[in-house]
């Protein structure tokens, strides 16, 4: 129980366990679990996602060269990008990322109060100054107008990027962004009620650098953290 109080009942069974283990205290995840369920605990679950057609005429729209393809051989091949909304008092923080495919790694984000092209820029530009990229990285949105701007379009051109857009209405070819707002707003976003903006971006930074880059342990690496997965692999 020390273990699901630590993780802030962010863990399930599965990655106590992981912890556990990686501790030196060997236990399977029905022996967590059984614990979990005699002491009445849960991890935090997520709320279905419900999209919301478009209708407007489109342009600059990409081709979908990701095709649900999630996995990349190294860093930089691959990146995906999208914003969410996230509610603080009595108006709306807006919060973009952009995710490395190969290590699940937040490799940049921006948090504003207006969801802008700048928005999209500053994310992009932290992941551009982090990472040593080559020509040809994909990265790839949804069809969101600040994805179909000029400036959107001048910036991927001047790192000498290809975008990709997901087609129309299909939230699930950008499936592991949604995965990860998902996990974002239970883990941390539901749990809380945001005085300040200040505050709210200051428990999203410790979410996104110190948490879930450095210390969450993800399904789909072997559950090691990010960070972990890219030292291992390197």
């Amino acid at each position: 129980m020390d273990t699901f109080a630590t993780y802030k009942a962010r863990y399930g069974a599965p990655r106590i366990a992981k912890e556990l283990n990686a501790l030196g205290i060997p236990c399977s995840v029905n022996y967590v679990a059984n614990i979990l369920k005699y002491n009445g605990t849960r991890a935090r679950n997520g709320k279905a996602f419900k999209y919301t057609p478009h209708t407007e005429a489109m342009t600059g729209v990409a081709e979908n060269l990701l095709k649900r393809r999630f996995n990349a051989d190294g860093p930089n091949q691959k990146w995906t990008t999208d914003i969410t909304y996230i509610w603080v008092r009595d108006r709306w923080l807006y919060l973009a990322t952009v995710m490395d495919l190969y290590s699940r790694s937040i490799v940049g984000w921006s948090l504003d109060t207006h969801m802008t092209e700048q928005l999209i820029a500053d994310a992009l530009n932290m992941a551009f100054k982090r990472r040593d990229i080559e020509p040809g990285l994909i990265i790839h949105s949804d069809r969101g107008v600040q994805y179909r701007s000029n400036r959107y379009q001048t910036l991927m051109e001047q790192h000498g990027c290809k975008p990709s857009m997901s087609r129309k209405g299909n939230c699930w070819d950008n499936a592991v962004m949604e995965s990860f707002f998902s996990r974002l707003k239970v883990e941390l976003i539901y749990a809380e009620q945001y005085r300040t903006i200040d505050e709210a971006k200051s428990e999203i930074f410790e979410y996104i650098e110190v948490f879930y880059n450095r210390i969450r342990r993800h399904s789909a690496l072997g559950y090691v953290s990010p960070a972990e997965y890219e030292r291992k692999c390197a």
